[in-house]
């Protein structure tokens, strides 16, 4: 079968990541173009070291590229601000664009919980590493009962935050806060994210707290180990680090939460979890940027596979 020639916009850790991901792993598609603005990137000149085309003239210098007009799919693994010109551009030209920024112009997908609804989508947003690693968790206790509130905190590594990462923290908040709720199906959500500077790095570490109109733990157990399998599937590293938490809130002592409830009740569900990296390009403790680039890569193959089953 034909793979889909595909570029990256982004010479950094993300973008070379997913660079080296796609040519070892992918069965659906072809590395054609890496873009970047610093020549002197190590990514840009692992790219060329590995016959990829590269430009460092931005999203000009890929539409300039001889291999341009046969390229289907377009990642975008710059920053938010950028990605709004990026997208305009190539739209104009029909590419399929997938944003690892938190610019969030395209619907948000989370490849376990909503990415079959999103075949027709010309522009996908990946949300944001604390939202692929918690989302789906969010997701599975909505799915048993409904979430009245939902809380997540995301801890890095300072050493896996780039110059993007620490440049969008506004945008990361607030885009993931929003996909707690558009995607995850929480009532309320909150997002928090936290840059470690601990030597030696420690690994990305996510909590996600739910707020569930049930009593049923088993069911929801059930629920979150089913979605931590997978998520799995496609992040090898991706892991409970214990059995989930519950906790009956009662109307003797109800939770207050500024914005949500003066006296809300249910039970607590406590889910702590642990993403290691699978060191393609990246160390392991960056389990953050290989997360989103894990879950951009299932993302581009499954579109491809549903508009082939669609043609057919």
């Amino acid at each position: 079968m034909t793979k889909v020639k595909c570029a990256i916009i982004g010479s950094g850790n993300i973008g070379t990541d997913l660079m080296i991901k796609i040519m070892r792993m992918s069965k659906t598609l072809e590395m054609a173009a890496m873009v970047g603005i610093d020549p002197e990137s190590d990514g840009l000149k692992r790219a060329a070291r590995l016959g990829v085309a590269t430009t460092h003239d931005g999203v000009e210098g890929l539409q300039a590229l001889p291999v341009y007009p046969e390229i289907g799919i377009v990642f975008d693994a710059t920053s938010a601000g950028a990605h709004a010109r990026h997208d305009r551009l190539l739209q104009a030209d029909g590419k399929q664009v997938i944003d690892l920024t938190p610019a969030a112009i395209g619907p948000y997908v989370v490849p376990p919980v909503n990415l079959d609804a999103m075949r027709d989508a010309p522009n996908v947003n990946m949300v944001t590493c604390g939202g692929q690693a918690t989302i789906p968790i969010v997701a599975a206790v909505a799915s048993v009962a409904p979430v009245t509130y939902a809380e997540i905190v995301a801890s890095i590594s300072s050493r896996s935050a780039g110059p993007g990462t620490r440049a969008n923290i506004d945008e990361f908040t607030e885009t993931t806060s929003r996909a707690i709720r558009e995607v995850g199906g929480a009532g309320a959500g909150k997002a928090i994210i936290v840059l470690n500077p601990a030597e030696p790095p420690l690994i990305m570490r996510d909590t996600v707290y739910c707020l569930a109109q049930t009593q049923d733990r088993e069911a929801v157990r059930i629920a979150i180990e089913k979605m931590v399998a997978e998520v799995q599937a496609y992040v090898p590293g991706y892991r409970l680090k214990q059995a989930v938490q519950f906790e009956v809130i009662g109307d003797n002592a109800p939770l207050r939460i500024p914005g949500v409830a003066e006296a809300a009740t249910g039970l607590k569900v406590s889910v702590f979890l642990e993403v290691e990296g699978a060191g393609h390009y990246l160390p392991a403790y960056a389990g953050n940027l290989d997360i989103m680039t894990s879950a951009a890569l299932k993302t581009a193959e499954r579109l491809v596979d549903l508009r082939r089953e669609k043609a057919a």
